[in-house]
């Protein structure tokens, strides 16, 4: 599933059936390769929904047990959570330096959370598995074996 399919996705609560909040933006832990949590949008409480806290991440809805489990995301996510974090648009350099283009989506797995791949503008996709690090400037991946 796409970065981009799953923005704007609804969230619903299980217990009581109703809309808690939309997706808004996902968190990655580059040294997992893994979404850590959803931050979303017109929810009445906090705006952090952490992975481990979705019961499933379906085709037309993301449920979660009950709105309690939407908060702040604690100080880990908060860490992954800024600018600087943030995949989408940044930069792909390899560990040797070369620039492959910038991340236009991400692939991952809706059942695990896990990256399966980065898509970069120019058509081309990188492995997600080669992933090294998230910073200000750039995503940098490991040279193509």
């Amino acid at each position: 599933m796409l970065f981009s399919d799953a923005k704007g996705r609804k969230v619903v609560s299980s217990a009581t059936a109703a809309t808690v909040g939309k997706v808004s933006r996902f968190v990655v832990d580059p040294a997992t390769r893994a979404v850590v949590a959803l931050e979303l949008k017109k929810t009445d409480g906090g705006d952090v929904l952490r992975w481990s806290d979705i019961t499933a991440f379906g085709a037309d809805a993301v449920t979660v047990a009950d709105q309690g489990r939407i908060g702040d995301g604690g100080e880990d996510v908060k860490a992954l959570s800024d600018k600087a974090h943030r995949v989408l648009g940044k930069r792909v350099l390899t560990s040797s330096g070369d620039e492959l283009g910038k991340v236009d989506d991400v692939d991952f797995d809706p059942r695990s959370g896990g990256l399966t791949a980065l898509l970069v503008d120019n058509g081309d996709e990188v492995t997600a598995g080669r992933l090294l690090g998230v910073g200000s400037y750039a995503v940098v991946v490991r040279d193509d074996p």
